[in-house]
């Protein structure tokens, strides 16, 4: 493969490392196979390595096609050299070709392509030449019909001299260089938008260098940019670019064709290099505030995605509301709906007993293990209603970002075809209190409300970088092959969509998997797909005890050796620690199974099927309830419900949830929330601020701590705890929190 050798120097890894990494993508298999099942072959690479040999792989096929196409355009002209071949070799990124590129790319006419064709490209070369000579007297040789006087002759000269500056891919190198360094991304208010615009008013005379600029900030000047409000400009301090130019291109001491030169060099940065690499900036500064906002929805998705789940419960869940009610619904321990009800606690107190007396039936009827109680509006007042009923049951508050617009997709009305949509809400919260993954997936990740600026972003990038996360987290966790949803299983390794389906139909006919050999009876699924998928799918209590775990039915041949061996069955040898210790890999490495997949066999043996995520911890909130029993100066505990760069957003049970700036996370200085902090973190905060007309609460992590500590962990090692998110507010607290006006992703 042409690719290998670059993406290995590239990507800092052995050649045969992204060489097999290539050849099994090229053969159907998908990064989270490659990443369990392959790390023999990988040298144990993981998924976000793979991903990068991936991507690094897509853009050198793109690269290379660029560049065959350029070669074949310039060839055909006439106009290949060997210099030039030489130059397009030695490219290396995408700029680079399309700065050799430029004088040959097919344009619409310019004011050179009209001097050329007056004539006048002999006379933009003798001044180029910057030689002493008497320019009026020869600027007249070159009348026409069309040249009727020494300005125009000297005007299409230089103009030809203009378009030559610009389309020198020495120039725009050095230029560009001048602009990574020392541009300047400034905005300001158009006139007469003042009051339309004012969420922008801390842009309305904004200025700060490119290379300092935080994403969050270029993605709030762009959106005022696009919305009519702002204008904006990304270039350097004029006089270095033209010094940087004349450096260049001025051969002399002044005289009358140096003096023609400087007029061109001036004019070819004004009309064509500077708002040309402007709008290269600006699209790179988009793409890569894209690609960080990008990676801070994605960040967030995966650790809500891996919530901790309560498991399979049988649950009481409830959607509150005030005027219309709070709609209560009964689920077992598979998520299947056992009935409704509906209670009036907060206004209609008449109903109070009668409320009290249907939710004590409820509990008893159906032997309910736990109530789940969304958190949006009246939350946290239904929370303090049910606990007032002391039915020694835990209680937990749920995050129910998305839960409308999942009641009213197809997927909900697939579901729950003669329910309305309040019971199916109800239904959703009590999924997610179970099993926060498998009831996500079902939502579009854009509605969950952990982004960060995610609707101004590149919505295709975002997309496929969102089922990139939701992917690896399903595989991740792996799924039950007798419970999971069609939609579940449909981003499970080597399904898809109507594989999936074709699997719910099968289960349906049958009643259930007993082995995870019948997949092959599923309709289109063959072998490669079978392969794929087998090892992410658990077949709980079936005939094979191996279907329950994470192993791979390829693998299943290995372990029963090695329980011969121990004169043992295969049973007795899964999750005896003892035994599995004592057992000699190196006496089983073959050409099929190498010492990583060796490894993770007894690794899994020891504890099969276990579930990555952490256990689920209840959470109590202080005694506030809305934004007027917050006061500066409380220290109260909270949930982390978001973090971008900026900050993190923290619930401590009031509408509105407060903002951390960064500069008040942690006693040492840190650069990235995440360095300390994770999605559904219990923390003490300290109430900094409280701005009752814009509905922002600003908080302090730190100084709710008596001392300073070292708070900086392995996010691997912070425990999860259920997201309990609320309408998050942004706040106003230091100049750069000013970047929040709404909650993002809302």
């Amino acid at each position: 493969m042409e690719f290998v050798l670059p993406i290995a120097q590239k990507l800092n890894i052995r050649k045969e490392q992204a060489e097999a990494v290539l050849n099994l993508l090229s053969e159907g298999s998908t990064i989270p196979f490659i990443a369990r099942y392959r790390k023999d072959k990988t040298g144990a690479l993981d998924e976000v390595q793979i991903q990068q040999i991936q991507d690094e792989a897509k853009f050198l096929k793109e690269f290379t096609e660029r560049k065959t196409f350029i070669e074949n355009t310039i060839s055909e002209q006439g106009k290949m050299s060997e210099d030039l071949q030489g130059k397009i070799d030695r490219a290396t990124t995408l700029t680079e070709l399309e700065d050799i590129y430029l004088p040959y790319k097919p344009k619409r006419k310019t004011k050179a392509q009209t001097a050329r064709e007056n004539g006048l490209e002999p006379l933009s070369a003798i001044i180029l030449e910057q030689k002493e000579v008497d320019l009026n007297a020869t600027a007249e040789k070159y009348f026409n019909e069309h040249i009727t006087s020494v300005d125009l002759a000297l005007q299409g000269a230089r103009d030809i001299i203009s378009e030559t500056i610009n389309e020198n891919a020495e120039v725009r190198a050095k230029i560009r260089k001048l602009f990574e360094d020392e541009a300047l991304l400034k905005s300001a208010v158009i006139t007469g938008k003042e009051t339309e615009g004012a969420k922008f008013k801390d842009y309305f005379d904004f200025s700060e260098p490119i290379s300092k600029v935080p994403s969050h900030r270029i993605l709030a000047v762009l959106r005022g940019f696009m919305e009519g409000f702002l204008r904006i400009s990304i270039a350097p301090e004029e006089e270095f670019a033209l010094e940087d130019l004349e450096e260049m291109y001025i051969k002399n001491a002044l005289n009358s064709s140096v003096e023609q030169v400087k007029k061109a060099i001036k004019d070819a940065y004004r009309r064509l290099l500077q708002p040309s690499l402007e709008t290269e900036f600006r699209t790179q500064l988009k793409q890569n505030a894209d690609e960080e906002a990008i990676n801070v929805f994605a960040e967030n998705l995966r650790q809500l995605l891996l919530s901790s789940p309560l498991g399979s419960k049988r649950l009481l869940a409830i959607d509150p509301g005030y005027r219309t009610g709070c709609k209560v619904v009964v689920i077992d321990e598979t998520g299947k709906l056992q009935t409704t009800a509906l209670i009036y606690v907060h206004e209609n107190n008449h109903k109070l007993i009668e409320s009290e007396n249907t939710i004590n039936d409820l509990v008893n009827k159906f032997h309910t293990e736990a109530i789940a109680i969304g958190d949006g509006t009246a939350g946290r007042e239904t929370e303090q209603f049910i606990k007032s009923l002391k039915l020694n049951l835990p209680v937990f508050l749920v995050n129910e970002d998305g839960a409308s617009i999942y009641s009213a997709s197809e997927i909900a009305r697939e579901e729950f075809p003669h329910e309305d949509i309040t019971i199916r809400g109800a239904v959703s919260i009590g999924r997610r209190l179970m099993d926060p993954l498998a009831e996500l997936v079902k939502i579009d990740p854009k509605s969950i409300g952990v982004g960060q600026y995610q609707h101004d972003v590149n919505q295709f990038r975002l997309k496929e970088r969102l089922d990139q996360t939701v992917v690896s987290c399903v595989n991740a966790v792996g799924v039950n092959l007798n419970t999971a949803s069609k939609h579940l299983l449909s981003y499970v390794s080597g399904i898809g969509p109507s594989l999936a389906d074709n699997i719910v139909k099968y289960r349906e006919e049958i009643g259930k998997f007993s082995n995870r050999k019948q997949l092959l009876k599923v309709a289109r699924l063959g072998e490669k797909a079978f392969e794929q998928c087998a090892g992410f799918l658990r077949v709980k209590s079936g005939e094979n005890p191996l279907d329950g775990s994470a192993l791979h039915p390829e693998s299943y041949t290995v372990v029963e050796t090695m329980a011969k061996d121990l004169s043992i069955n295969v049973s007795d040898l899964i999750g005896n620690e003892k035994l599995i210790n004592e057992i000699p890999v190196k006496q089983y490495i073959s050409e099929a199974f190498g010492a990583h997949t060796l490894h993770d066999i007894l690794n899994e043996l020891k504890k099969p099927g276990l579930d990555p995520r952490s256990e689920l911890e209840q959470f109590e909130y202080a005694g506030i309830y809305k934004m007027e029993d917050v006061k500066e100066g409380m220290i109260v505990p909270g949930i982390v419900t978001n973090i971008t760069r900026f900050g993190a957003f923290v619930d401590i049970g009031v509408k509105q949830d407060g903002l951390v700036h960064v500069s008040e996370i942690a006693h040492q200085y840190i650069s990235d929330p995440n360095e300390v902090l994770k999605l559904n973190d219990k923390v003490q905060v300290k109430v900094m601020e409280v701005d009752m007309v814009r509905k922002r609460i600003g908080l302090s992590i730190k100084q709710a701590q008596e001392k300073p500590t070292h708070v900086k962990r392995n996010i691997q090692q912070k425990n999860n705890h259920q997201p309990v998110k609320k309408e998050a507010s942004s706040l106003n607290m230091n100049d750069a929190l000013s970047e929040l006006k709404k909650k993002f992703g809302k």
